[in-house]
């Protein structure tokens, strides 16, 4: 084939594999797409020298990021940050595609476990940087309701990423020997690509055999999702009609759950945004917390934000307990750049005045934030751990959350910002994942939704629909055992970065009589 067909076709495969793994991801959820992404965009980087692996990665990159995170751009937010974000985060895919592109350098060959490597890798940096990172739509979160979902017990997420690159790598390894390539593994014989097809499907339902247990004493939940006036940026315009929403959808709901006879919950949970109005300062907001709380007869957790540390505010969770008030508070750790503060603000107002529209930006927590809520009956306390919005995506918070002593997981969010797109959902099957990594029941509840309450294998139970009221209630499992993800961190993900990096200088140092250039 002339060279420049080589290329296009190349270039078409790492668009069609971009565009394949966007279908992964909900709302459309075909997860087997991800591993089959992964396989084509190995396909189109493998031979080539590592600049056009990365020009490859990047066209990759784009067909995947800017319609999986076009919600970035909705009508309340606008093209640019949404462009700006999907390219920075291609970046992290064109350095996938060079080091495929680099290590295949030579001899066109596939090696899957350098293509897992490689992705894991680099999600790891997306997880970190720039300015704490951005761990959005990563491989392990496609696959919620996929076996490969279930490995997130035993590693995580970077575990569950490298087990789809890892299918991905064996399934493109098969396709190479289906074209015979005699480069792929010289007197391999006709027998390789079935054993590659073989590898890859069993590599596809390990996770059937990883245990994935729900039982314990449960505790009776309540989450409430009051809804707003309006989507968009002026979601709470009317903060105090967010907040009375949420108060009567409260109150109903208990009247419901009382006249139909049911267990009266034992704790209450209201997402993030919930009182937008300071309840520590204003005293009708106070006022109509201690209403909801002195009804319910149990603590109540309330989403808000505070007027503190000036000149900055605070994104937290409260709790208030019935005739004691306010007694204990989470800050949020990881506020958003660019949308909650504004990093070297100086230097990238030489780009946009637009960055002092937030003129009033959020402080970081520095400790999680677990909510002990005795129990009158028999069984465990319940001690909640308090995740806020995008703090669900990293690692680190939701497992220090749970480190910290949390047995049951609580995710409270704010998605009437995204109007109706894909981020509530794909934020929802990251709370899936994390209740299988750390065998933790979550309580996911949104102003807006979709709101669901999670068993620790991952299972659904009663998710909402966008922009309606709605209140959920159900017996949740509390387990205090730890998952072996749990215990052992951040490990699995820092060995595959060191085992990457080993290779890739071995690679280099390699004498030069070894290495011969690829075809042209």
């Amino acid at each position: 084939m002339p060279y420049r067909g080589r290329v296009l076709r190349r270039a078409a495969l790492a668009l069609a594999s971009g565009g394949a793994l966007t279908l992964a991801f909900p709302a459309y959820g075909v997860w087997w797409l991800a591993p089959v992404a992964v396989a084509g965009l190995t396909l189109a980087t493998c031979g080539v020298r590592a600049r056009h692996g990365a020009w490859l990665g990047l066209l990759a990159g784009g067909a995947f990021f800017v319609p999986a995170l076009s919600w970035s751009g909705t009508d309340f937010l606008g093209v640019v940050p949404w462009l700006g974000l999907a390219a920075s985060q291609a970046l992290f895919v064109a350095l996938v595609g060079a080091v495929v592109a680099g290590l295949s350098r030579g001899r066109p060959v596939v090696r899957p476990a350098v293509v897992a490597l490689a992705w894991v890798g680099a999600e790891a940096l997306r997880d970190r940087v720039p300015y704490g990172g951005f761990p959005w739509v990563r491989l392990a979160f496609s696959q919620a309701d996929s076996p490969l979902g279930r490995l997130a017990a035993l590693g995580g997420a970077p575990l569950v990423t490298f087990g789809v690159a890892l299918t991905g790598g064996l399934l493109a390894l098969a396709v190479r020997y289906a074209a015979r390539a005699p480069e792929v593994a010289p007197g391999s014989g006709r027998r390789g690509g079935p054993r590659a097809l073989v590898l890859a499907a069993l590599v596809g339902v390990a996770g059937l055999l990883v245990p994935v247990p729900t039982d314990g004493p449960t505790a009776r939940v309540m989450a409430v999702q009051g809804n707003v006036p309006r989507p968009g940026l002026d979601f709470n315009a009317e903060r105090r009609q967010v907040l009375d929403n949420h108060v009567e959808a409260t109150l109903a709901g208990l009247a419901r759950g009382r006249a139909a006879g049911e267990p009266a919950p034992e704790v209450v949970v209201w997402p993030e945004n919930a009182s937008d109005i300071d309840p520590t300062r204003n005293a009708d907001a106070a006022a109509q917390i201690a209403r909801v709380t002195d009804a319910a007869g149990v603590p109540l957790l309330v989403g808000g934000l505070l007027d503190e540390p000036a000149p900055r505010i605070s994104n937290v969770t409260l709790m208030y307990r019935p005739r004691q008030g306010l007694v204990q508070t989470y800050v949020k750790q990881h506020p958003v750049p660019f949308a909650e503060y504004i990093p070297d603000r100086e230097f990238f107002r030489r780009f946009s005045s637009a960055v002092d529209l937030l003129s009033r930006e959020m402080a970081a927590g520095d400790r999680p934030g677990v909510f002990r809520v005795e129990r009158t009956g028999p069984g465990l306390p319940v001690a909640a751990g308090a995740t806020i919005c995008f703090e669900v995506a990293y690692d680190e918070l939701v497992r220090g959350t749970v480190q910290a002593g949390a047995n049951l997981v609580l995710v409270q969010t704010n998605n009437a910002t995204f109007g109706s797109s894909h981020e509530s959902v794909q934020q929802l099957a990251i709370s899936r994942i994390r209740a299988i990594e750390h065998g933790r029941s979550v309580v996911h509840v949104s102003t807006v939704g979709v709101s669901a309450l999670i068993l620790p294998d991952g299972t659904l139970r009663q998710p909402t629909s966008l922009y309606t009221t709605a209140t959920l209630r159900g017996d949740l499992p509390l387990r205090e055992t730890l998952t072996l993800a749990t215990r052992i961190g951040p490990w699995p993900e820092y060995g595959a970065g060191a085992l990457l990096l080993l290779i890739v200088v071995l690679t280099l140092v390699r004498p030069r009589t070894e290495r011969t250039d690829p075809p042209s």
